[in-house]
């Protein structure tokens, strides 16, 4: 199982998105500073989607990078939360 997910910075709000095989490990890492870009601030996981091969995962990233207007619209969502 592969994941795409969304963090947000507890200290500015700002957001990361990324994919992992090990979505439990890959929080943790960005947490410990083991991520280079996420290592000065703490995060919290407001999103994730699960797809069954990294192809999907990747393509499914890939979007979310590329088309700002879904990568917005996903975000309205998770701040209505």
């Amino acid at each position: 199982m592969f994941y795409v997910y969304i963090l947000q910075s507890i200290e500015d709000g700002t957001f990361y998105t990324g994919y992992t095989g090990d979505l439990k490990e890959r929080f943790t890492s960005h947490n410990t500073g083991r991520s280079q870009y996420t290592s000065k601030s703490q995060w919290k996981l407001v999103y994730y989607e699960a797809y069954e091969n990294k192809l999907l995962a990747t393509k499914r990233e890939a979007v979310l990078k590329k088309y700002g207007r879904v990568y917005q619209l996903l975000i309205k969502r998770i701040n209505n939360f």
